[in-house]
């Protein structure tokens, strides 16, 4: 047989009305921000996307600032996705030619290669949020009294070659114990042996 249905109501869902509103509201918030990318996260972005996209690796050209073409140094990228940490590799000194091929490769790194998650997917890639930090170079300091966890980040190392390292002003660390407890945690280092060494450093961060 042959049924027939006739709506009782016409009243809208209004749980689909909001859910369509908040998709439609968040999207245009990461268009928004993906605008107003400086050109150091852009790269990032464009480098993670086409190899996720395609396994192969861009080749920075001359057309880009001479900010990024010209000088070398560390630096380190973070993925963050819905608010939470997604990925974060780095160099504390340059291994590239110039920081432009620096920022792509630790790029790659950070959403194939950190060890604490799984490799970015390619339907995650519009809801990541990059951001860059520029290091710069590093000096020895005497005591935690030299440290100012939102300015500068640490490096803590010992000389049999270990070494840990935690970037600036970050969310839940605002004292300088807890910047050099993670740190050394970091490079498998007990902050109370002997011959610990600290050293802090600025960064410039992009967004």
């Amino acid at each position: 047989g042959v049924a027939a249905f006739t709506p009782t109501s016409d009243k809208r869902d209004e749980s689909r009305c909001f859910l369509a509103a908040y998709e439609e509201a968040h999207a245009e918030k990461m268009h928004e921000r993906k605008e107003n990318e400086d050109p150091f996260v852009q790269l990032a972005r464009r480098s993670l996307e086409t190899y996720v996209k395609t396994g192969k690796r861009i080749v920075p050209d001359a057309s880009l600032p001479a900010e990024l073409t010209e000088p070398r140094a560390g630096c380190f990228v973070s993925l963050k996705e819905d608010g939470e940490l997604r990925g974060c590799i780095g160099t504390i000194a340059p291994t590239r030619a110039n920081l432009a091929e620096e920022i792509c490769a630790n790029a790659i790194s950070a959403g194939t290669r950190d060890p604490r998650f799984s490799a970015v997917k390619e339907s995650e890639l519009p809801e990541l949020v990059y951001s860059v930090d520029v290091l710069g170079d590093p000096e020895p300091i005497d005591s935690l009294s030299e440290l100012d966890p939102r300015r500068f980040g640490v490096i803590v190392s010992t000389p049999d070659g270990r070494r840990g390292l935690l970037l600036p002003d970050l969310d839940g660390i605002d004292t300088p114990e807890e910047q050099v407890k993670i740190a050394a945690r970091k490079g498998g280092i007990n902050p109370k042996e002997e011959d610990v060494q600290l050293e802090r450093f600025e960064v410039v961060r992009h967004i």
